[in-house]
């Protein structure tokens, strides 16, 4: 699939199996991941869906996000803005756009405005097209019959932030992983806390603003 800016994506890992999701999220996560080729149903929790896109693309890995536009991007690095393919007003094209965008990418995240339960007859070329690419299929809000998988999380508290004062420097999540054929699996994961900073690279010619890429 061609990616906007004329490169050609490719998913970051062989085709099936599972998409890794590294930090905290893997401790919970089946395999350690997200199944590619399959839809996982995800509460509505910014904080867990920017996490995850974060390691995703942190790993190389190209994501798609439909239908957020109120979706905050802060947390995600500079280079992993420029493996984002925004489409915040899909309109009523949602589902047919997460399809597309499932073809050529590691990860989709689709989220409609109102709950929306797809029968199988609507959910089957939605499915097709999953099959088709190799990315893992993240629903927020949209319900397909049989997920692969179901994540659930819910803020328990925030770190570095006293009465007044601070600001806030992690979240404590609890999250909760249901998969077919395994036991379900709930830990409380604290999210947002940085990396080990990368050796600085030579001082080069000043660069153009890294922007996130939005499809109107």
């Amino acid at each position: 699939m061609a990616a906007l800016g004329g490169e050609v994506v490719r998913p970051v890992a062989e085709k099936h199996g599972t998409l890794t999701i590294d930090g905290a999220l893997s401790q919970v996560l089946p395999n350690n991941g997200l199944p590619r080729q399959a839809v996982t149903h995800c509460s509505d929790t910014p904080a867990l869906i920017v996490e995850v896109i974060d390691q995703v693309t942190a790993a190389g890995g190209h994501v798609g996000v439909v239908g957020w536009p109120e979706l905050s991007y802060a947390a995600i690095s500079k280079e992993g803005l420029e493996r984002i393919i925004a489409v915040p007003e899909p309109g009523i094209e949602d589902i047919a756009v997460a399809g597309v965008l499932a073809e050529g990418l590691d990860l989709v995240v689709l989220r409609t405005r109102t709950q929306l339960e797809l029968t199988p007859v609507r959910a089957r070329p939605l499915l097709a097209r999953l099959r088709k690419g190799n990315a893992a299929l993240l629903t927020i809000n949209t319900t397909v019959p049989s997920p692969a998988l179901t994540i659930i999380g819910h803020i328990e508290g925030f770190r570095g932030i006293g009465e007044g004062v601070g600001r806030i420097q992690s979240i404590d999540l609890r999250v909760r992983a249901e998969s077919k054929g395994a036991r379900p699996a709930s830990a409380t994961v604290t999210l947002g806390q940085k990396r080990p900073k990368q050796p600085k690279q030579p001082k080069q010619q000043e660069q153009q603003p890294t922007h996130l890429r939005a499809v109107p």
